[in-house]
């Protein structure tokens, strides 16, 4: 099975960028499934309903999500409808939505996964914990887990920690895309981070200027994402049988 995976789309002009390029790049790279993770979407923080289907109908297959899933109000029935998006598995018992999924590609029982890490982020159920309840009691043909992650050290760890056991562990969340996609000793292929979906010329799809300024005066700053300027659309694409990753970065 080969896998498009698309990093956190942050706000329009990362809507923009799949609208613009996810189609070729579907073609490309002869994909059977696009993932794409966007917690981001709705104007830097969190998704809604038309960011949703926005994201559909630029040709994702599944929407995983991160810290920010629930940013939105309206998220919150949205994930207890039959909607192809998954929130973190470990956000704790009775949170709306599924923490993973299996679906049919083309005969092959894909299970989604979707972890977030604990390292600088919400004291949450322990992720390592939770992949091996999940992994347990599901029968799966291929397995892609999302960790959505703050610290380097805890996405490696997790990728070590399902080496053998899951056929990809992508990484999301710091919207900085690494030079580490690889496969490990046990044949799972691995990022610490995909990259973001956005806007190019900022910080993190953030306007500069007010990140800056909030590091040089310590005061509160209001992080705006533009709507307007030049994009980047990062990404991996995974072969399963082959076991092989390779990530890309295309920037306007």
């Amino acid at each position: 099975m080969r896998i498009l995976f698309i990093g956190d789309v942050v706000g329009k002009i990362g809507r923009r960028m799949l609208n613009n390029y996810l189609p070729t790049l579907k073609k490309e790279h002869a994909a059977h499934f696009t993932i794409v993770n966007g917690e981001n979407a709705a104007h830097g923080k969190g998704i809604t309903e038309r960011t949703y289907k926005e994201i559909l109908n630029a040709g994702a297959d599944f929407i995983t999500l991160g810290n920010h899933a629930f940013a939105k109000r309206e998220v919150y029935d949205l994930l207890d409808q039959d909607v192809k998006m998954i929130r973190p598995a470990n956000f704790p018992e009775g949170t709306p939505g599924d923490g993973y999924r299996i679906v049919n590609v083309n005969g092959n029982k894909l299970l989604i996964v979707n972890l977030q890490a604990r390292s600088f982020l919400e004291p949450i159920e322990n992720p390592f914990k939770v992949i091996d309840q999940i992994l347990e009691k599901n029968e799966y043909d291929t397995a892609f887990v999302d960790f959505h992650s703050e610290t380097t050290s805890e996405s490696i760890a997790m990728g070590y920690y399902l080496d053998g056991r899951v056929n990809a562990v992508v990484g999301t969340h710091t919207h900085v895309q690494t030079n580490d996609a690889s496969r490990l000793e046990n044949g799972t292929v691995y990022i610490t981070d995909v990259g973001m979906t956005g806007f190019k010329d900022g910080i993190l799809g953030i306007r500069k200027d007010e990140v800056i300024r909030r590091f040089v005066t310590n005061l509160p700053e209001r992080h705006v994402v533009p709507d307007e300027g030049k994009g980047v659309i990062s990404g991996v694409i995974i072969d399963t049988d082959a076991k092989k990753i390779k990530n890309f970065k295309i920037e306007e």
